[in-house]
Order: C-alpha cells, then structure tokens, then sequence
C-alpha cells in the first residue's frame, strides 16, 4: 500500500487579484508563502519518497518551502509541464468579474466551471485531463504500484483532472469540486494501483497509521 498526497500551491499573486492565471508564471502571494510552510508541518509526519510539480514557479515553491519546513529537503523532485495548470487562453491574466461583466454570467460560468468547453485559445478541463492522466500513468502510477509515497504539487484544475479519475467522478460532480490553496489531502493506492481509501485531511492518515502500528 502507497500514498499519493495532493497538494494545490499556496495562494499566488494573480489569485489574491482574482485574476485567470493559466500558465503565466506569477509567484506566491505573502499569503500562500504561509500556506506552503502550513503544508510543510503537516508533511512532517508524513513518509515522501518522491515529489512531482508542475514547471511553473508557484508550485515549484510551494513545493521546496513544504519539504524544507518538513525536513525532507533530501526528498527528489521531477517537474513536467504536463501537471500545469489549465491554460486559459485570452482569458489570461483577466480579472474574473471583468470577464463576466464583459461576456455575460452563463457564458463566464461556462468557460470556467464546464467540463468540455474551452475559453477562446485555451484548454478545458478535459483537455487539461489528456495531458495530465497519461503522464501520472506511465510516471507517477508504476512509482505507487511500486509502493513508493509520491506528492504532486500541482494546480486546482491539473488535480481536479487526477481527482476525477481517482474518484470516478462524473462531468457534472468533477464542475463543483472545488480544491483550495495550500490544503493536504490523499489516497491510499494498492499495488494494482486502485484507490482504497482517501483523507481529506493527511494528518488523518498519519493518526491512522501511528494508531494501526501501536493496536
């Protein structure tokens, strides 16, 4: 039995300005650098063998101030572009409420929240999905079956694609799953690589594992 933990990086600049960020490669907030060195604690008692990011800067440092504060800096990290975050096209760097005065409530809601419809020039969630499955099936999946503890530190659209198949979610659960900045949760993964249990919390898993190693 492995753990896969997720974790969304801790608020950046462009979210504290509610602005669509898509791959433009803004930095954490003063804010999110907090949430990174939350995260951290929690991780210390949490067993890591290998960290996967994204190639963008926020996760990227979410990810070194987490495994710093947890004492895991000898921790691998494999970075790829294909865990970024949805690309949003023209929408990029775009205040969220000027788009929807500008193009209309239903059609905002549709760019940002529908599972197959892109915004113009940009990625949906499906899309963002193709990339994102099939690199954690011939990369990350083969490291859990292996029973290695892997973290991805990622984005809310690159998980909420990971999480939907994790979970069997359908196109209309996976439009209102919401993922917040900074917040640990997880998986215990078989070696067949199926999902046997999630934490919503991974302080939960630890207490779980300290209560099972003393019964």
């Amino acid at each position: 039995m492995a753990l896969l933990v997720l974790l969304r990086h801790g608020q950046s600049e462009w979210n504290k300005e509610n602005r669509f960020t898509g791959w433009i490669d803004v930095d954490l907030s003063e804010r999110g650098i907090e949430e990174a060195r939350a995260a951290g604690e929690a991780l210390r008692v949490v067993p890591i063998d290998v960290v996967f990011t994204s190639a963008l800067r926020r996760a990227k440092r979410t990810a070194t101030i987490a495994l710093d504060v947890a004492g895991k800096t000898d921790v691998p990290i494999i970075e790829d572009q294909a865990l970024n975050e949805r690309h949003y096209g023209d929408l990029q760097g775009m205040n969220k409420e000027e788009v929807a005065r500008r193009f209309g409530e239903a059609q905002f809601t549709l760019w940002r929240r529908s599972y197959d419809v892109p915004p113009p020039n940009g990625e949906s969630l499906k899309m963002t999905q193709e990339r994102v499955i099939p690199y954690f099936n011939q990369n990350i999946l083969p490291r859990l079956r292996e029973g290695k503890n892997v973290l991805i530190v990622a984005h809310g659209n690159s998980l909420r694609a990971l999480v939907m198949v994790l979970e069997g979610l359908s196109p209309e659960q996976i439009v209102t799953t919401e993922i917040p900045t900074g917040v640990l949760f997880g998986y215990e993964i078989a070696s067949d690589g199926s999902v046997r249990a999630k934490f919503d919390d991974i302080r939960q898993y630890a207490a779980n594992a300290t209560n099972q190693a003393t019964a």
